[in-house]
């Protein structure tokens, strides 16, 4: 088991301090052991194309503005702090079920787009990806907030990786509905929440929404929804899913988190596991300890 933190510091300085046309050449570079991450992608994957898809840091302008963010992470200590959080969780995990394979994990930190309003309106300036066993990528600007969730957002991530990975919970593309999207989310929060306490344990973009009924209620009817297309308005909800080309479900900003969080903690309440231990928990049976999602059961 080994965490690689790719020391982007160095990266995105030598990007962004290189001549504009040697730039995209430089980010390529930067981002090439992220590669495989991809692997599944039809065609020839354009990392930088997905780097601008991903609302990371522009190439050009504002640079002096994007140099003086990767100062503050560095301030911040966000690569050692993210490394540290990582190892502890891996940990945790480990005591909780014994037989867990941590694989090893290249880890991506990189700033993302401070002109972009999606990325620093709704989405609050932090996105992630832990899908993909072997990878996690975290895309940030160091607002206050995200500086301070640097090691719950991380280890949110990790619980993705680990629930996905050979021998746990299998992501069918064919057969996954919205209900384990939204389970998933709550899982990983919920083992955030167990490392750091829920000041900080939960995603951002769902708290506003975690004692709404009305949401909840939205989300549960959503839940045996298919089509991957789908997931990103029932779980980020309509104004994040837009932006992407998905349609509108009705769903506020991190609705499906704020869901999440709920259907996993009445489950932990039920059973008395904690979250590690409920890593590969079928999504299922995690629904069925909510008697109103019983109803709509996958």
């Amino acid at each position: 088991m080994t965490f690689t933190v790719l020391d982007t510091a160095a990266g995105m300085r030598e990007v962004l301090t290189a001549s504009p046309d040697r730039r995209e050449d430089r980010l390529r570079q930067m981002l090439a052991p992220m590669q495989d991450m991809y692997r599944y992608f039809p065609g020839e994957v354009d990392l930088v194309a997905l780097h601008a898809m991903g609302q990371g840091f522009p190439l050009e302008g504002r640079t002096e503005e994007v140099l003086d963010a990767v100062d503050q992470l560095e301030e911040a200590e966000a690569w050692t702090r993210i490394e540290v959080a990582l190892q502890r969780a891996a940990a945790v995990q480990k005591q909780a079920l014994p037989e867990i394979e941590v694989p090893d994990i290249f880890v991506l930190l990189v700033l993302g787009d401070p002109a972009d309003e999606g990325f620093m309106g709704p989405s609050r300036g932090v996105t992630g990806n832990g899908s993909m066993t072997g990878y996690i990528q975290l895309t940030i600007w160091p607002t206050a907030e995200n500086l301070a969730r640097l090691e719950a957002a991380a280890v949110h991530e990790l619980n993705h990786n680990l629930r996905y990975a050979p021998g746990g919970v299998v992501w069918d593309p064919a057969r996954v509905v919205v209900g384990e999207h939204v389970v998933s989310e709550g899982l990983a929060d919920a083992f955030a929440r167990q490392l750091y306490g829920d000041d900080l344990g939960y995603t951002p973009i769902g708290r506003p929404h975690l004692d709404d009924d009305a949401v909840f209620e939205k989300v549960l009817t959503g839940l045996d929804v298919g089509g991957m297309e789908n997931f990103g308005a029932w779980v980020l909800g309509d104004e994040i899913a837009q932006r992407f080309g998905g349609a509108s479900v009705g769903v506020p900003t991190g609705g499906g988190y704020a869901v999440g969080n709920r259907l996993v903690d009445a489950y932990l309440a039920q059973t008395g596991l904690t979250a590690a231990d409920a890593l590969h928990v079928p999504s299922a049976e995690i629904r069925a300890a909510t008697p109103s999602a019983a109803v709509a059961g996958e």
